[in-house]
């Protein structure tokens, strides 16, 4: 899938030395809990709780427009506890998705308006499919993908997540940093 190219102005863009590439109308509450390992981009409207707990991403990560991450939490009774959120590498986040995620392996795509709920645990190379609602605590297994309806769909010799996903994940999320420019003045 070749990817086009995207411009951005750079008066709203940040981009820091390890290549992360932040829009100024995001939101990063706790900026000191939140750690982008590098080329990480972070789009326009994202949100990011590093107030509730520490949020850390791998490389070439994506977390596209009006996309929420947030920590996950667990109640108890004597009052809430915030657990970090950890995120792979190459990790693509879809347009208007809330991640409440324990923790996402590396290799994942995470389409649109998808939820995914508190304390799930999601493994490398998954797949979940635009406009999902992952409940709470679940794990996904490598190799699986999410449909919109609720099933899960994968295992051995099914062609639902390919075999190469590792390959077309790196594949994807570079391609989509290379094609990330900022616009001539």
């Amino acid at each position: 899938m070749e990817i086009c190219d995207m411009y951005y102005n750079k008066d709203e863009f940040v981009e820091t030395a390890s290549g992360n590439k932040v829009n100024r109308q995001t939101v990063l509450c706790g900026s000191q809990n939140i750690v982008l390992h590098g080329k990480v981009i972070v789009d326009k409207g994202a949100i990011i709780r590093g107030d509730l707990a520490n949020v850390r991403t791998g490389r070439y990560c994506v977390i596209s427009k009006n996309a929420v991450v947030r920590p996950p939490f667990k109640q108890f009774s004597k009052g809430v506890a915030f657990f970090p959120l950890h995120i792979g590498d190459h990790v693509y986040i879809g347009e208007n998705s809330v991640v409440s995620a324990a923790s996402i392996g590396s290799y994942v795509y995470i389409g649109k308006n998808v939820v995914i709920g508190r304390r799930c645990v999601i493994k490398d190379c998954t797949i979940i499919e635009d406009n999902s609602v992952l409940p709470p605590e679940t794990t996904l297994a490598s190799f699986m993908k999410f449909n919109n309806d609720g099933t899960i769909e994968g295992g051995q010799g099914t062609e639902s997540v390919p075999a190469a996903m590792q390959d077309l994940m790196v594949d994807f999320t570079k391609s989509y940093y290379d094609h990330f420019l900022m616009a001539k003045s």
